[in-house]
């Protein structure tokens, strides 16, 4: 007799046994399992799964597991670990809220010996993984949506820097809640603009060549942390920063790569930076208006340190205060 099972001779209860509801991620390849997950598989008495599509059987098959398509109701699962006996029930994408709430109520009404129950994760999202989740409605949203379907890169470009505004105002304004959003609606422009180039006949790239092509950049400007050189100050990481930078753009004039499409205020103090840390002198032009008068006060404030386009925004954003405050 099962050491486990009932003995009439001493009237002992049966072992209620035990169950485990088995998790996955669909954002990890299927068959990558946990190792307490395979061994909970391997040694359950049954392995349990209402879906027969479940993308992990497979290769449970493959490693011989025998995985039933069921789908028990709380009292019936109960049942079947009678006597000591292990389930295991492969959960599918909703969870098995059904499964989960019968038994809460069947171990609620305290007329039922319960069986153990063991919520066992058998993968786990990496740190990122959500961003496949936007890459697929994107994808989705691209191929359904009437509006979304129809646009192109010129068409969404003035979203590109409408959400870059919103994103600098939530900073600005210190709300947290308004930067996470911002922080995704610029994502969603980036990710975007990856899928409509993907259908690019001449020269398509996806959101992984975007990725592979800031992680590759971010590495060679780095070789403080992953390569062999080393830097212990802002100022020194900056010097490594722009010397890699020098040799992928090998630009003739330091004024290569400004956009000139930026605001003024930026736009000047940009040009300063550059001039100011490729060390050349270059005298402010000559001129007469107010053009002029900013042009030398945008540089000036470069070479303090400070953000001309932020400080001004921040004395904007005083005078709004003040006319609301005439205005109440």
């Amino acid at each position: 007799m099962n050491a486990t099972s009932a003995d009439p001779a001493h009237g002992t209860a049966p072992d209620p046994g035990r169950i485990v509801l088995l998790t996955t991620s669909h954002r990890v390849a299927p068959g990558l399992l946990s190792w307490p997950a395979w061994q909970a598989l391997r040694t359950a008495d049954r392995v349990l799964c209402a879906d027969g599509a479940h993308p992990q059987l497979p290769y449970l098959g493959e490693a011989g597991i025998r995985v039933e398509e069921a789908s028990p109701a709380a009292e019936e699962l109960v049942e079947a670990c009678s006597g000591g006996r292990t389930v295991v029930v492969v959960a599918t994408g909703e969870g098995e809220p059904a499964l989960t709430d019968g038994l809460a109520r069947l171990a609620g009404s305290g007329r039922v010996a319960m069986p153990e129950l063991e919520l066992l994760p058998a993968s786990y999202d990496l740190p990122g993984a959500r961003l496949l989740d936007l890459v697929q409605v994107m994808d989705r949203i691209r191929a359904e949506c009437p509006w979304s379907s129809r646009r192109t890169h010129a068409g969404l470009a003035k979203y590109a820097i409408e959400e870059a505004y919103e994103l600098v105002e939530a900073i600005e304004d210190g709300d947290r809640d308004e930067l996470r959003e911002e922080l995704g609606d610029v994502l969603l422009q980036v990710v975007f603009h990856a899928r409509i180039a993907e259908e690019d006949t001449e020269a398509p790239f996806s959101i992984d060549d975007v990725a592979a092509g800031i992680v590759a950049k971010l590495v060679h400007r780095h070789p403080h942390v992953f390569g062999d050189e080393s830097a212990t100050t802002p100022e020194e990481v900056r010097e490594h920063w722009l010397r890699t930078k020098a040799e992928e753009k090998r630009r003739t004039s330091v004024t290569e790569g400004v956009p000139l499409g930026q605001p003024g205020l930026a736009l000047a103090a940009k040009l300063a930076s550059r001039v100011r840390t490729a060390g050349l002198q270059v005298p402010m032009p000559r001129g007469e208006g107010i053009g002029y008068e900013l042009l030398a006060l945008a540089a000036r404030a470069e070479a303090e340190g400070t953000d001309p386009e932020a400080a001004l925004r921040a004395a904007a954003r005083a005078y709004r205060d003040a006319i609301r405050e005439v205005e109440g």
